[in-house]
């Protein structure tokens, strides 16, 4: 989308013309998976796929959006919230808690579009509340504070919305800069910008299967990493070296052992990443996401067939440095590290192969290393 597009659609909704155009992206996650409920270290990226809003104040404490994509428009009224069940909730939680915090809100008229797919595990919903809340700063004109902005739309999200997601979706959308990944320390929230490596294309591969049973999946694999640091004596399995853990893990029941093996290895990996990228190296880089795929696949058992043959059919190819499942895992999407003049040819041959090996689409991104939540 760009701004001469989401002006016309606002002046031919809305008959004015918007004051502020905002977009906030998605995210793709490198390295650092199931770590972040373990207080560990995460490393996401935003990617260039993102939501839009073109706004104009309003007067009322209304807030009206018309959504380009779903086809309608919702509205709710600043001053009295009430909890419904569609996705106006994302942007009335956003406000909801912008308020709590003590800001003071204008409403306005918006239009809303985006190109983040939906169900991937790319975040949509992360940008939908963060296009919301820059949205509201560029109206209300409080200063932006990306963290602190991450926080407050993960409280609309757990508390307005009811998702239990952690921070780390928020904190890309709203921090990344283009060119780098985000380096983010679950536990103290402190963040470090990585520099990507020159010359390298990430391409995100979407298996076309949606993740079942993952809730249930999920709060098991939770409860087996807490049973282990119980074990490990530590508030968190991110207190656990790897030496410590081959050390005592002898006792440790065999299941949870290879759960808290997956966390203890993968925080390392991410550490071990953001080295690799400010020294360039981007074949060691690809190397890790193996590494972390097949702990994923072996010791957390989160991978299904159709990610496993994607990953396959990614590294078979000369231009791939390496290739994981990326997100909760049960379906979704893998990453792969691609040599960026190839990644066309790359995306082309690996979608053939996996029709040919699973029966069925898959729908590639090519995708760059965007800014994080921003006026234009």
């Amino acid at each position: 989308m760009d701004p001469t597009t989401i002006t016309q659609h606002f002046q031919s909704h809305f008959n004015a013309k918007p004051q502020f155009i905002v977009r906030a992206p998605g995210r793709v996650n490198l390295i650092g998976e199931h770590t972040d409920y373990n207080d560990g270290f995460v490393l996401p990226m935003a990617i260039d796929h993102a939501v839009w809003l073109a706004l104009r104040a309003r007067t009322d404490g209304k807030v009206r959006i018309h959504s380009l994509d779903l086809e309608t428009e919702s509205a709710f009224d600043l001053h009295s919230l009430t909890r419904g069940t569609d996705w106006i909730e994302y942007p009335k939680g956003v406000a909801s808690e912008l308020m709590k915090a003590g800001y003071k809100l204008p409403g306005f008229d918006a239009v809303m579009t985006g190109d983040v797919p939906r169900g991937a595990g790319l975040s949509s919903s992360a940008a939908v509340e963060l296009a919301t809340a820059r949205a509201f700063a560029a109206i209300s004109g409080f200063e932006w504070n990306a963290p602190l902005m991450a926080k407050i739309a993960q409280k609309a999200e757990n508390q307005w919305v009811g998702v239990n997601c952690g921070i780390m979706d928020q904190m890309a959308s709203a921090a990344c800069k283009e060119g780098y990944a985000l380096f983010l320390d679950c536990r103290s929230l402190e963040i470090q910008h990585a520099p990507l490596p020159k010359g390298v294309s990430i391409v995100i591969l979407d298996t076309s299967t949606r993740r079942g049973l993952v809730d249930s999946a999920y709060n098991e694999r939770r409860s087996q990493c807490e049973e282990a640091a119980r074990w490990f004596g530590v508030k968190a399995l991110r207190d656990v070296s790897v030496e410590e853990f081959e050390n005592k893990k002898s006792g440790l029941n065999e299941i949870a052992a290879k759960r808290a093996k997956h966390i203890v290895t993968e925080n390392e990996r991410v550490l071990e990443a953001i080295e690799v990228m400010k020294n360039g190296n981007v074949t060691r880089l690809g190397e890790l996401f193996n590494a972390s795929h097949d702990s994923l696949r072996d010791d957390f058992e989160v991978t299904n067939d159709a990610l496993n043959v994607m990953v396959e059919c990614a590294r078979e190819q000369m231009s791939c440095y390496g290739a994981r499942m990326t997100g909760a895992g049960f379906g979704g999407c893998a990453v792969a590290l691609v040599e960026e003049e190839k990644a066309e040819a790359f995306s082309q041959a690996v979608s053939a192969a996996y029709r040919q090996r699973s029966g069925l689409e898959a729908s590639v991104y090519v995708c760059k290393a965007s800014e994080g939540a921003s006026i234009l």
